[in-house]
């Protein structure tokens, strides 16, 4: 998945997850609630969790991450049922309010993308605040694709399913460009079973902050390389704040541009050999 890939394939599973949350809120119907509010609420907490749980596994699922996938599925889901449950009521107030029609549904689903960035940004390798700023963009554009979808159709029910498809796309597909446009340094496999996949690195670039593994077990790395060459735990990146210096903890060895190495820092377009597997280290200043 490289970084390209990487918003086509967050857009498909935003959308299936919006498709989802569409077919389960219809099937439900939700009429044994009287209050509005609350009933947005519950409603919107439905379609959040599921959008937050397409969107969390996205990349563990492309990166055959599974642990990854299930851990990040299920924290995005649960502050999506807590963004849906907020941003929906919100929306309708608004609308209810002052007439906002646009305006609202923009302002109230930017809070519920918002909060989905901010659960992408923790379970996954970028800075939060990049995810929560590609979320509220993507929930602003998607609330306005949302309200307008019913007057593309004559069906006022599919123009909802068309929205909620377009929400769910808009969310994913910015919090993923956001955080590929911002990206300041990442890895890119151009050997082995996962040629073509890109991790991106700015979490942990931080000084001070934690170190990155890279191995072939998801229990002991959080960069996972099927490779049975690469030792579960076979190396560690570690940020000063403007670079990544690698440490190899193998008994297998790392070995950069061909040269095997204990403990070195990274510089820019540099291949890593770990196993049958080969990197190239990127970053921009």
């Amino acid at each position: 998945m490289n970084r390209r890939m990487r918003t086509y394939f967050y857009a498909v599973f935003g959308a299936i997850g919006g498709l989802i949350g569409w077919q389960m809120s219809d099937y439900l119907g939700l009429s044994f609630i009287t209050n509005l509010y609350l009933s947005e609420a519950v409603v919107g907490a439905l379609i959040g969790f599921v959008i937050g749980l397409c969107i969390g596994i996205t990349e563990g699922l492309l990166t055959q991450n599974f642990v990854q996938a299930i851990r990040a599925g299920l924290f995005s889901a649960m502050l999506g049922l807590v963004a849906g449950a907020i941003g929906l009521p919100l929306s309708e107030f608004l609308f209810q309010a002052v007439g906002a029609g646009f305006l609202g549904r923009a302002l109230g689903w930017s809070v519920f993308g918002l909060l989905l960035g901010f659960a992408e940004g923790v379970v996954g390798k970028s800075q939060a605040w990049k995810g929560m700023l590609g979320g509220l963009l993507g929930g602003a554009l998607g609330g306005v694709l949302l309200e307008s979808a019913p007057n593309w159709l004559s069906n006022p029910l599919n123009g909802k399913a068309v929205g909620l498809v377009l929400l769910g796309a808009s969310v994913s597909a910015f919090i993923s460009l956001i955080v590929v446009l911002l990206s300041r340094a990442w890895l890119e496999v151009v050997s082995g079973k996962l040629k073509g996949t890109e991790f991106i690195l700015d979490k942990f670039m931080k000084a001070g902050g934690p170190s990155i593994a890279i191995g072939s077990s998801a229990l002991k790395s959080e960069i996972v390389l099927p490779d049975p060459d690469i030792a579960p735990q076979h190396a560690m990146l570690s940020g000063d704040g403007t670079r990544f210096s690698l440490k190899d903890m193998s008994m297998e060895g790392t070995y950069i541009n061909g040269r095997k190495v204990e403990r070195t820092q990274l510089s820019n377009g540099q291949k890593i050999r770990m196993g049958n597997t080969e990197m190239i280290y990127h970053e921009k200043r």
